[in-house]
């Protein structure tokens, strides 16, 4: 029997999340410089907590850039202090700030950049790594770009399709030379990876209610 084309078994795995889960209506934001503050305010803690920071900014009148350049340092840490290290994203905050100052504080300016351009221009500030940059490409400029974060890596060594090379590049190379390049097919796949992590494919699977049981060997 011939095994199954990559691509075939991405787009299986995606209509599977799909039918179960529903559209997601990510990213939960209304505007894409909302989007970005999320995306580094996001990491190593929960969105619930991001959710309070961003609105302790909002009520500020603090949530763009120009003000946060302003913005005295321990203020804003004050400002975002439920999303947990505080300190280190108010500085990675006053980095993008800074930064987009360079771009006459337009984001569309910014996002005018190609893909590569654009990649390569949000990792060189502070406190931006590849996870965060692709999700203000995908969510904010709404470039199509695949966001490989732990839940999908945790879902797809269980599904047995971890490439030969196991690191960011070689995961998102997966997605992005066997599907189409759609930057609405990459938003809702991502969003629908995060909910299946949370909800079933955990640290510690609860493979009874798993909807992509008959794709996966991982619980026999």
């Amino acid at each position: 029997m011939q095994p199954v084309p990559i691509g075939q078994r991405l787009e299986e795995i995606y209509h599977s999340l799909l039918s179960h889960y529903g559209p997601q209506h990510w990213w939960p934001a209304d505007e894409p410089f909302e989007v970005i503050v999320g995306a580094i305010l996001t990491q190593t803690t929960t969105w619930q907590n991001v959710d309070k920071a961003i609105s302790n900014l909002k009520q500020a009148g603090a949530l763009n850039s120009a003000v946060l350049r302003q913005l005295p340092l321990d203020r804003l840490a004050e400002l975002i202090y439920p999303c947990g290290y505080y300190k280190a994203k108010a500085l990675k905050l006053k980095a993008f700030a800074q930064r987009l100052a360079e771009y006459d504080d337009s984001l569309q300016e910014l996002f005018a950049l190609d893909i590569e351009q654009l990649r390569e221009e949000l990792i060189s500030i502070y406190g931006i790594g590849e996870e965060t940059a692709d999700s203000i490409i995908l969510y904010a400029a709404k470039k199509p770009v695949f966001v490989i974060d732990a839940y999908t890596r945790r879902i797809l060594s269980r599904l047995g399709l971890v490439p030969p090379k196991d690191d960011y590049a070689a995961f998102q190379a997966l997605f992005m030379d066997n599907l189409p390049r759609d930057q609405g097919l990459y938003n809702e796949y991502h969003a629908l990876f995060v909910r299946h992590g949370k909800e079933a494919c955990r640290k510690r699977p609860l493979c009874s209610r798993c909807c992509l049981s008959s794709l996966c060997s991982f619980p026999r």
